[in-house]
């Protein structure tokens, strides 16, 4: 690809307003810088009339040529001063934070290039932290740098307790990094999918789920709306306190503003997330990304993974054979993650699921706003209607201790056996059979009656068992 071979400086990183209208994800192609070294500089950002910035979009560097590091600085420190400044690292430091960028410090890759673990602090910040670098591989090209800018400018500017912060960025030479805080518990895919800890709990599920639905919703109400396009399980992260923190803005776009019900775009995400009409038409607006949390959602409540290849024909897209259970109560356990082990609230799973029917719909102004969806959310979490512990038993033991009776026992052909009785208990949560012993708690069939000798009955038993095989005692029976 001979963009990909072109020095990063002679990229274009900008969105023209033809392509913001045709909706086109396509970079024009590159041109040169002008030769002219000393030519005014052009502002990039209105002065702003009030004490808070507005926050610059993607298509107000429309038509601003060549964007270099010094543009990007001077854009970025014009929205944000103080704590709030991202930081322009060097490639040296970046560099040194990873050990040398070394396969020890390695956390994964995506499709934007590898992720590093590493340790920043003085003079880069005033207070040592640990970040996590991701590093732009140079083969992406153009698409690989402008999704590199969007994540600068998207998440240099948005701030939020439920979206992943952003640190800084390095933009040297043929070098492009971005420097997020370090989430120590990885990935919610990780944790659903490829956990070996046991399944995640219920209350842990809702809470992600409520976490991640207000991070859409901060997005989508803010002044220049902001739809994520890209929401899966893979780019929700989690923290140490298993806060939920929205990662990767690479494919997020400005919203439709003024008049325009939606943005025409190039259809890119994830299999199995991306909205239909998405899909077919590529007109994407703030209710494709209720669809992709409603999947996220179904997710959360089955366990499965929105397309898995491995199942059944019918049951390979998680979308198609979940949701008709949805909104019936009664066939909901159908569908819920057999590793909870019923360990949920059945209120709260019924009123889960029928959010997630209701972002599943086929049609678009059907689907609740993100705002709604917190709304409804929310109350799951003071729904404890369910036991947390899981089932155990205790023993009862029931002797004969009148000292008269001491040496006394029951006469077993002609031998003194000693009888001791024990009663099991166990205790779990409510089935049919215990409603039933509720209900008629002196049935025979409820009595848990185990007999015990004192002494070997290993040759008393094996002489009756032999006894019961012999012809003469099967006629008797048959008499």
């Amino acid at each position: 690809m001979a963009a990909a071979t072109q020095p990063w400086k002679s990229l274009l990183c900008w969105v023209s307003g033809a392509g913001a209208a045709s909706g086109d994800d396509d970079m024009p192609s590159p041109r040169r810088r002008s030769s002219q070294k000393n030519r005014e500089r052009r502002r990039l950002l209105p002065p702003s009339t009030s004490s808070t910035a507005s926050r610059v979009s993607l298509s107000s560097l429309g038509s601003s040529g060549t964007l270099t590091p010094e543009d990007l600085s001077l854009t970025l420190s014009s929205v944000f001063s103080g704590s709030t400044a991202l930081h322009a690292f060097t490639y040296a430091e970046l560099r040194a934070a990873t050990g040398g960028f070394s396969r020890s410090n390695y956390l994964g890759c995506g499709g934007f290039g590898p992720v590093y673990r590493g340790r920043v602090g003085a003079p880069a910040l005033e207070e040592e932290m640990e970040v996590a670098v991701k590093y732009l591989d140079p083969d992406c090209g153009t698409q690989g740098h402008r999704e590199w800018l969007a994540e600068v400018f998207f998440l240099g500017q948005l701030r939020h307790e439920n979206l992943v912060r952003l640190v800084g960025y390095c933009y040297e030479d043929e070098h492009r990094m971005l420097v997020y805080e370090y989430m120590s518990n990885g990935s919610l895919e990780k944790h659903l999918f490829k956990s070996l800890d046991g399944a995640m709990p219920w209350m842990r599920r809702m809470e992600i789920a409520v976490g991640a639905a207000k991070g859409l919703a901060f997005l989508h109400d803010a002044d220049t709306p902001v739809i994520y396009r890209d929401f899966k399980a893979s780019n929700i992260l989690l923290d140490e306190d298993y806060t939920t923190k929205l990662s990767d803005f690479g494919l997020a776009k400005d919203g439709p503003q003024g008049d325009a019900t939606h943005v025409t775009t190039r259809v890119m995400g994830t299999n199995g997330y991306a909205a239909p009409e998405y899909i077919m038409t590529g007109h994407l607006t703030a209710k494709s990304d209720v669809y992709s949390f409603g999947v996220v959602l179904l997710e959360l409540l089955t366990g499965r993974r929105s397309v898995d290849r491995a199942r059944r024909p019918r049951e390979q897209s998680l979308v198609d054979w979940a949701r008709p259970y949805l909104k019936k109560a009664d066939k909901l356990n159908r569908v819920m993650d057999p590793a909870l082990e019923c360990e949920y609230s059945c209120r709260g799973a019924e009123r889960a699921a029928m959010v997630a029917y209701k972002c599943l719909s086929q049609k678009p102004k059907s689907r609740p706003t993100m705002r709604e969806v917190v709304q409804a959310l929310e109350p799951i979490l003071d729904m404890n209607d369910y036991l947390q512990i899981g089932p155990f038993v205790f023993t009862v033991i029931v002797e004969d201790v009148n000292e008269k009776n001491e040496d006394k026992g029951k006469m077993v052909d002609g031998e003194k056996v000693n009888m001791r009785i024990e009663t099991t208990v166990q205790e779990k949560r409510q089935s049919h059979q215990d409603r039933h012993r509720q209900k008629f708690p002196n049935s025979a069939v409820h009595a848990d009656v185990v007999l015990h000798r004192d002494g070997e009955l290993g040759p008393h038993i094996s002489a009756l068992r032999r006894h019961r095989r012999t012809s003469s005692y099967v006629k008797e029976r048959g008499a």
